[in-house]
C-alpha cells in the first residue's frame, strides 16, 4: 500500500489528519506500542485496536534498543531470537488491515542497513504511515527524512522536559503525524509517580504547535494515561503493555487492559 509523496511540512500528512479529526471531536488519543515479532503480535494489535487504540506503534526489534528499558529490551531480545527480522515485521503490518494509522519505532541501524529508499519504500508498503527513529537527532535526519517523505511516511519527532525552547519550536514544526513528548528523562519504562516534568513539557508543546502532542515514558495504568493527557492530546502506553505480553497475558487480557485505558481517558474527556 504505497503512498503519495508528502507535501510541505504544514501540510499534514493522513496519519497526522486522522489524530487530528479525532482530537477535535473532544477524544482523548490513545496509542500504545507493542514490539513487533514477540509471539503472537498481529493479535495482540488487532486486540488492542478492538479496544480503541486511535493508533498503533509496533518497534521492530534491534539488539542494542539504546533508549529501551529492561522490559522492551527482553522483547526484542526475544522476538529476535525467534527470528523476527525487519522483513518479517513488515510482512505482518502488510497483514493486519485494522482501520487505525500504523507508526513504526526502530533505531537507525535497522534503516540504513537496507538504505534509506528501500527500508521507506518496503516501509510504506506495508502500510506503515509513520515512523520513530528515536537515535537520529533532527539535524541528521536530511537522508532519512527525504526518503520517507517521498514514500509518504511521517516522521515523528521525540522532545524531552530539557529540551531548550529554540530547539522545542524546531521540533514541533518539522514533527509530522503528531509530536512525541517525553514525560521523564532517561529510559523507557513504567514509573510509580511522573512528576510534574511532562506535564510542564506537553504545556510547552501545545503553546507552539497545533499538532497533536502525545506524551509517552512511564504510563503504567488508566490514572497516569488520564494524567499525562490533561495538558496533551492524548498517551503513548508501551512497556506496560509489553510487560503483560511477556508474562503470557492473552491477546483477550491485553484487550481488557487497553479497554480500562480507553474507558479512563473517555470519562476525563466528558
Amino acid at each position: 500500500m504505497s503512498r503519495a509523496p508528502l507535501g510541505p511540512a504544514s501540510t499534514p500528512g493522513p496519519v497526522e489528519a486522522e489524530l487530528r479529526a479525532k482530537r477535535d471531536s473532544g477524544r482523548k488519543l490513545l496509542v500504545p506500542y507493542l514490539t513487533g515479532g514477540l509471539g503472537d503480535w498481529t493479535e495482540h494489535v488487532r486486540a488492542v485496536v478492538a479496544a480503541g487504540a486511535d493508533a498503533v506503534e509496533v518497534g521492530i526489534p534491534f539488539s542494542d534498543p539504546a533508549m529501551d528499558g529492561p522490559v522492551i529490551q527482553q522483547a526484542s531480545e526475544r522476538a529476535l531470537r525467534s527470528g523476527a527480522t525487519p522483513a518479517s515485521v513488515l510482512d505482518g503490518v502488510r497483514g493486519l488491515d485494522v482501520g487505525v494509522p500504523i507508526a513504526a519505532m526502530t533505531y537507525y541501524n535497522v534503516v540504513f542497513h537496507m538504505g534509506d529508499e528501500r527500508f521507506a519504500g518496503e516501509a510504506a508498503d506495508a502500510g506503515i504511515g509513520a515512523m520513530i527513529l528515536p537515535d537520529v537527532p533532527m539535524e541528521e535526519q536530511g537522508p532519512w527524512r527525504s526518503a520517507a517523505d517521498g514514500a509518504g511516511i511521517e516522521t515523528v519527532l521525540l522532545a524531552g522536559p530539557v529540551t531548550p525552547d529554540d530547539r522545542l519550536a524546531r521540533v514541533c514544526e518539522q514533527s509530522r503525524g503528531y509530536v512525541y513528548g517525553v514525560n521523564l528523562m532517561g529510559i523507557t519504562g513504567e514509573r510509580a509517580a511522573l512528576g510534574e516534568q511532562g506535564a510542564v513539557l506537553a504545556r510547552r508543546m501545545k503553546a507552539l504547535t497545533d499538532k497533536p502532542v502525545l506524551m509517552g515514558f512511564g504510563v503504567s495504568g488508566p490514572d497516569q494515561a488520564v494524567a499525562v493527557s490533561a495538558d496533551s492530546d492524548g498517551a503513548i502506553v508501551g512497556t506496560a503493555i509489553v510487560r503483560r505480553i511477556l508474562e503470557g497475558e492473552t491477546p483477550e487480557q491485553i484487550y481488557e487492559f487497553v479497554a480500562s485505558l480507553r474507558a479512563a481517558l473517555d470519562a476525563s474527556a466528558t
